[in-house]
């Protein structure tokens, strides 16, 4: 059977067949459209085979050599795979690779670092920062005093003069950079030299870069930050879950951060499987992948604005374009649904300064990780940016934009059938 899990597929067909017919059907999803999601990529056998393994029956609350629970020695062989890996990849001090999420890395981090009730200041969410970097409806916004900072209106990109402005208005005991639609690189030197300056920690949320990070196609924050906190899936292509990296002076602070304050149980598959994805992170052809990746992403930003979306700060350092639709006379969710309908899978935005709710939103959010993973590159990205104009550009209420439509899907599917996702002699049993 073509299917990716193997022997004991046939087990489960028999055991849960709506279960099964819903990962065949996944599958059948993401080989058969487009995978734009910037947060999101296509794991190897391997990782995938960790994570479906009998690790995922241990408990081992705590750390190696200090588990709560008997048992754990080949367990604690995982994680200190992982751990070790984590630190020569990034050059780091420590690393914690409990976190079930980069969500859960920030609460940690903040843990670790602040109590309830200090300054942090961070990129405001509608300028391309993350729900955890202050969001009034999450953790962060609601514990802590949230301080933001935006980007230029001239520029679209940080605006570090009012960075520092903020700073030394309001002495945050934590500053955060890093951000969730943010195309360009970032300078780590400068903000550590803003937080210095008025005894900030400096945490860098790295969950959208770290694979880049990982493939030398960007620069590091490691030697420039108290506190790394990232997502071992996007660009770094691994199971969904976090990590921190530190300095070896806030490691015991981080890890009782982690565990026992905000965590229990670790999931000592998906440790497993961070492990898998960090050595072959370590490799040149994960570094020429990594180029590939911000390469793509640049062809795409440029293959857009001449569909007439305007890549926000002009383009893109990393593996996303941010596009302005205004121009277009076309929402965000308007494109999303209709790409949808084109087999073409991306996500609304909300853009600096948007006139529009974030439901709604006037851009999208594009990434190059996924399809860089079946090997394409920017012949293809050129290709992809046209696809996604003549879709974004058809009314599906009218007869000719349905019909542009389906047309715009089959060329998706002919595109896709040359660059498959989990090809068929990586997914035979």
């Amino acid at each position: 059977m073509d299917t990716f899990w193997g022997p004991d597929f046939a087990g489960l067909e028999r055991e849960d067949p709506e279960i099964a017919r819903v990962l065949l059907d996944e599958l059948d999803r993401q080989r058969t459209g487009l995978q734009l999601i910037a947060s999101e990529n296509f794991t190897s056998p391997a990782v995938l085979a960790a994570l479906g393994s009998t690790l995922n029956d241990k408990y081992a609350e705590g750390y190696p050599g200090r588990r709560y629970y008997g048992g754990c020695a080949e367990v604690d062989r995982a994680e200190v795979l992982a751990v070790e890996r984590a630190k020569e990849l990034f050059g780091a001090e420590h690393a914690n690779v409990q976190p079930h999420s980069g969500a859960s890395a920030n609460l940690a981090a903040y843990a670790a670092l602040a109590e309830p009730g200090d300054t942090v200041l961070a990129m405001e969410l509608p300028h391309g920062g993350h729900l955890t970097h202050g969001s009034r409806v999450n953790f962060s916004g609601k514990w802590f005093h949230p301080i933001g900072y935006r980007v230029s209106p001239h520029t679209e990109e940080i605006d570090y003069d009012e960075v520092r402005d903020l700073a030394l208005a309001h002495r945050p005991k934590l500053i955060i950079c890093g951000a969730t639609a943010y195309p360009r690189t970032i300078d780590f030197a400068l903000f550590r030299e803003i937080a210095d300056e008025v005894g900030a920690y400096l945490m860098v949320d790295a969950a959208h870069f770290i694979g880049l990070v990982a493939g030398r196609a960007v620069p590091s924050p490691v030697p420039h930050a108290d506190v790394v906190t990232c997502t071992t899936h996007k660009v770094l292509r691994g199971p969904r879950g976090g990590m921190i990296l530190c300095r070896a002076d806030l490691a015991q602070r981080v890890d009782k951060a982690v565990f026992p304050f905000s965590q229990g149980g670790p999931m000592m598959h998906v440790i497993a499987a961070k492990a898998v994805a960090l050595r072959e992170a370590s490799g040149a052809a994960f570094q020429a992948y990594a180029r590939q990746v911000v390469d793509n992403a640049r062809a795409l930003a440029l293959g857009l604005a001449q569909e007439g979306m305007r890549p926000v700060s002009g383009g893109t350092d990393t593996h996303l374009v941010l596009a302005d639709l205004r121009e277009l006379g076309v929402t965000g969710a308007e494109a999303e649904a209709r790409c949808d309908r084109a087999r073409i899978t991306l996500n609304k935005n909300a853009i600096p300064f948007d006139p529009q709710r974030p439901a709604v939103a006037s851009g999208i959010r594009v990434g190059s990780p996924g399809v860089t993973t079946q090997g394409m590159r920017e012949g293809e990205m050129r290709r992809i940016a046209g696809l996604i104009g003549a879709a974004v550009r058809s009314d599906p209420s009218t007869a000719d934009g349905a019909r542009r439509l389906a047309g715009a899907a089959d060329e998706v599917h002919d595109l896709v059938r040359r660059f498959p996702a989990y090809a068929r002699q990586e997914v035979m049993a």
